[in-house]
């Protein structure tokens, strides 16, 4: 055993450890600093990686006693740190992280390559990265995070303190494959299609409306209304030849995302029906959706009606984990149950003000709404 002192997050450390034991298992087992985490322990996957006297170590390949004397910086430590918490909300806004398990060393690295390279361009971001392994993202929702904090901030005029020579680095821990840029897309622009999509994945569903189907068939022309009525959707702009262009916003636990696109809609005044077909991208997530909606007013009584809907739709992108019939099925239900509600009141000629986007409480309905149904065949 061997007697070591160190600073660990700012508090001077000493402590008995075995020659053999890596840094990562002493802040875990001998400190309990247990949001390291410890991958690989061969050094590859990056997990591990924490700051040691100002610059990103791999934790699980260098031992506790070859750190004596080091000022080491665990991800507990940056708590108030303005850098990272520009990286943290990055992270979040860009879907950075799913699993989690290799963020710690993922915001690590990140920090260390927003301190130390303002002027970074993507493939230098790539590059640096390369020793950090995600199996969940893709990397692209890091990749941007971490630019957009390049992008501006306070941290551009902010120094470190003197940063030791740089080790040499032995050839097994060179990072020798990067990340690949994705291959970029067409602009929404270009992309723009009105065409009816027809092989996605399609739901049907009935809503009952306590008001005659004029009534009904009314507010379903306006289209201004409609989307007051919807939770989450906004109108940018309706044009003479039916096409609307705005975004629909929807949260599914810690996913938040934001569809902007456009959309044609068209009615067919002897049927009682219509159409809308289109497509929408959210920039965050970089998922992009595109759909087509059938519906139909129906006349069940004199004061009564219902509205059938048959959607089909694609999903593309991050999001499409998402994308399952059964997830998607309770979402279209939890906001169909306020459209509903929100719709019987503009067609007896209230002011319905625009709806919220439905927040944490919609994956709750949903889970909700699938265990009814799985009871329900049960029962069956």
């Amino acid at each position: 055993m061997i007697s070591i002192n160190l600073t660990v997050n700012s508090i001077p450390v000493t402590k008995t450890v075995a020659p053999r034991t890596h840094l990562a298992d002493f802040v875990r087992e001998e400190l309990n600093l247990t949001g390291t985490h410890i991958g690989c322990e061969h050094g590859v996957c990056g997990a591990c990686t924490m700051m040691v006297d100002g610059r990103p170590m791999r934790s699980c390949i260098n031992y506790a006693v070859a750190c004596a004397g080091s000022d080491v910086r665990t991800v507990e430590s940056f708590d108030d740190d303005p850098v990272m918490t520009e990286l943290r909300n990055a992270f979040t806004r860009h879907h950075a992280l799913q699993c989690g398990y290799c963020t710690p060393g993922m915001l690590a690295t990140a920090y260390d390559i927003v301190t130390r390279l303002p002027d970074a361009d993507e493939a230098r971001v790539r590059e640096e990265l390369a020793g950090n392994l995600c199996r969940c993202t893709g990397y692209v929702g890091i990749v941007a995070a971490i630019r957009e904090v390049l992008a501006g901030g306070p941290h551009r005029n902010m120094l470190l303190k003197a940063r030791p020579a740089a080790p040499v680095m032995m050839p097994s821990e060179r990072p020798t494959v990067a990340a690949k840029a994705p291959v970029s897309s067409p602009s929404s622009a270009a992309a723009v299609s009105f065409a009816r999509v027809t092989d996605g994945v399609t739901l049907s569903r009935v809503i009952d409306v306590p008001v005659s189907m004029e009534a009904l068939w009314r507010t379903l022309q306006d289209i201004e209304t409609i989307a007051r009525c919807l939770p989450g959707a906004s109108l940018e702009q309706v044009s003479p030849d039916g096409t609307v262009n705005g975004a629909f916003q929807v949260a599914i636990g810690p996913m938040n995302a934001r569809f902007g696109g456009a959309a044609r809609v068209a009615f067919d005044q002897q049927t009682h029906r219509g159409e809308v077909s289109g497509h929408g991208d959210d920039p965050i997530s970089r998922s992009r959706a595109d759909g087509t909606i059938c519906f139909a007013a129906l006349a069940t009584g004199d004061s009564a009606s219902r509205l059938s809907l048959d959607l089909t739709y694609r999903l593309g992108g991050p999001l499409v984990q998402f994308g399952r019939p059964t997830v998607v099925a309770g979402v279209v239900d939890a906001l169909l149950a306020q459209f509903a509600h929100n719709l019987a009141r503009a067609s007896q000629g209230e002011q319905v003000a625009a709806a919220k986007p439905i927040g944490g409480g919609l994956l709750f309905a949903m889970l909700l709404g699938i265990v009814r149904r799985l009871f329900a065949s049960k029962a069956r």
